[in-house]
C-alpha cells in the first residue's frame, strides 16, 4: 500500500500548524470515536475496520510528494514535523465484530495532540464505512436464518471500497464474496460462476427468437461451463425462459448439478416453481440461488421459500442499504483534564472512558455501561459484566493481528445475545440502553 497521509482533511494540518506555533501541540490528549445515535431504523451496530485502521497506520507518513502538496499552505516548521511523523501513541478499541450502541467508545486514541489530531479523518473514513457495511450485512445474516449469503457489490461501488465491503460482510457472517482482491488480501472465500453474457455468447446463427435455437445455445453455454468448472457449478437459468433453462441445465449436467441461479422476476414464485421442477427431474439436491436487488427485507420475505443462498450487491454497498455509522472523533481529555463540547445536539461527554456490557445469567444482554477509566460500576441483580475494549496499539506498534475468524464468531455471539426485540428489522429503539456515568470530582 502506498502512503495514506493525504487521505485526510486540510483542517487537521492547519490545526497542527497553529498548535505547533503556540506550543500546545505536545499536550497529552485522549480522543474517542463514538456514535451519538444509530442510523434510522437500526437497533444495533457492528464494529468493523479497526484491523484495517491499525494496518494503515504504518503507511500514514508524509513522503516528499505528500509534503510538496501541502507546502503551499503550511510553514516550514510544520512541514519539518510532518516529514518525521509516525503515530507513536496508544489505541484501545472494541474488537472487530463487537456490537456497539449509542455512545459506545468504539476507539480511544492517546498521545500528543499533534500525533492524534492527524488521525481523525483516517479513523472515521475506515470505521464509518466498514461498520456501516458490517451492520447492514449482520441484519441480512439474521434475516437469512442460516442460509448462505454471497457479497456481490463490487460493480456498484469504488474499487477499493469493494474490497473493504467484502471484508466487512465476511466479518458479519457472509459466506464469501465475488471480489478476488478480498480473497487475496484477507482470505475471504471467492465465489461466482457466470453471467448472462456467457449464455448470450453462445447464440447461434438463428438468433434468440426461435425457442429451439435458444435451447441449443443455452445448452452449449451450460455444457461449456460444466466442462470447465464441474457438475457442482451453479448455472444461471433465467437468460431466456426459466422453465426451459432449468430443463436445459439438468439435461446437460444431470441431476447432480450443484445449483441453479435466478436473477430476475418474482423470486419467491419462481423459486417454488423451480424447486418443483428440479424435484420432478430427480435433481432434489440441486440448490437454488437467488440474486437481484436483495436487501434484508426481501431476504426476510423469502425465508418461507425454497431458497438456499442469496446474492447481495447494491443494497449492501450503497448508502441506501448501509447508511453511515455516524461515528465522530472527539477530544475528551487534555493533560488529564476532561473537556467536552456543549453545542446543541452535538454535545460530548468529557473524560476518558471505558465500557462494559451487562448480561443476565442466561447470556441475554440488558445494558451497556460507559464509565470513567478505572471506575467500573459493580454489577447488580446477578448480572455478568463483560469489558469491551482491548489494546490495539502501544507506542505506535500493533499489539495483536486482525483475526477475521474471531470477528465472525464475535458477531454471531453478539446477535445471539440480543433480546428478541433487538433482532427485529422494523424501526425501534436500540436493542439495549446505554448508561453513561459522568466522572466525579477529582
Amino acid at each position: 500500500m502506498t502512503g495514506t497521509a493525504l487521505l485526510t482533511d486540510k483542517y487537521e494540518l492547519t490545526m497542527l500548524a497553529a498548535a505547533l506555533r503556540d506550543g500546545s501541540a505536545h499536550r497529552r490528549c485522549t480522543f474517542e470515536v463514538f456514535a451519538r445515535r444509530l442510523p434510522e431504523g437500526r437497533r444495533y451496530g457492528v464494529v468493523a475496520g479497526t484491523g484495517r485502521l491499525v494496518e494503515t497506520l504504518a503507511q500514514f507518513t508524509f513522503d516528499e510528494q505528500a509534503l510538496a502538496s501541502v507546502a503551499g499552505f503550511l510553514d516550514a516548521d510544520t512541514c519539518a514535523f510532518l516529514s518525521g511523523y509516525r503515530f507513536g501513541g496508544d489505541i484501545d478499541g472494541y474488537p472487530e465484530g463487537e456490537l456497539y450502541f449509542p455512545h459506545s467508545p468504539v476507539l480511544t486514541v492517546r498521545g500528543s495532540f499533534a500525533e492524534c489530531v492527524l488521525l481523525e479523518t483516517l479513523a472515521l473514513s475506515i470505521l464509518n464505512h466498514d461498520s456501516a457495511i458490517a451492520s447492514a450485512a449482520a441484519r441480512m445474516v439474521s434475516a437469512a436464518g442460516g442460509r448462505r449469503l454471497i457479497e456481490m457489490g463490487s460493480r456498484r461501488t469504488h474499487e477499493e471500497a469493494a474490497v473493504a465491503s467484502a471484508r466487512a460482510a465476511w466479518i458479519a457472517g457472509f459466506s464469501g464474496s465475488s471480489n478476488l482482491a478480498a480473497q487475496q488480501r484477507y482470505g475471504v472465500p471467492a465465489l461466482g460462476t457466470s453471467a448472462h453474457a456467457f449464455t448470450l455468447l453462445h447464440t447461434t446463427a438463428d438468433g434468440t427468437g426461435d425457442p429451439a435455437a435458444r435451447d441449443l445455445s443455452e445448452r452449449a453455454a451450460f455444457a461449456a461451463q460444466v466442462q470447465a468448472l464441474g457438475v457442482g457449478t451453479a448455472l444461471l437459468v433465467d437468460t431466456y425462459d426459466i422453465t426451459a433453462g432449468v430443463a436445459n441445465a439438468i439435461a446437460v449436467a444431470g441431476p447432480e448439478l450443484g445449483a441453479v441461479r435466478i436473477d430476475s422476476g418474482d423470486l419467491g414464485v419462481l423459486a417454488r416453481q423451480v424447486r418443483k421442477q428440479l424435484d420432478d427431474l430427480g435433481a432434489d439436491k440441486t440448490r437454488i440461488v437467488v440474486s437481484g436487488d436483495l436487501d434484508e427485507f426481501a431476504i426476510a420475505a423469502l425465508r418461507a421459500e425454497p431458497v438456499d443462498s442469496y446474492g447481495v450487491g447494491t443494497s449492501l454497498v450503497t448508502g441506501s442499504g448501509a447508511p453511515t455509522a455516524g461515528m465522530v472523533y472527539k477530544l475528551v481529555e487534555v493533560d488529564g483534564i476532561a473537556v467536552q463540547k456543549r453545542s446543541a445536539h452535538k454535545a460530548s461527554q468529557g473524560g476518558a472512558k471505558q465500557a462494559l456490557r451487562l448480561a443476565k445469567p442466561s447470556g441475554t444482554v440488558v445494558e451497556e455501561v460507559v464509565y470513567p477509566v478505572g471506575q467500573p460500576p459493580q454489577p447488580e441483580n446477578g448480572y455478568h459484566a463483560r469489558p469491551l475494549s482491548v489494546a490495539l496499539v502501544r507506542g505506535g506498534e500493533p499489539v495483536q493481528d486482525p483475526d477475521l475468524d474471531a470477528a465472525r464468531a464475535r458477531v454471531a455471539a453478539g446477535l445471539h445475545s440480543l433480546p428478541w426485540d433487538g433482532l427485529k428489522l422494523s424501526k425501534g429503539e436500540p436493542a439495549i440502553p446505554t448508561r453513561v456515568i459522568a466522572a466525579g470530582p477529582s
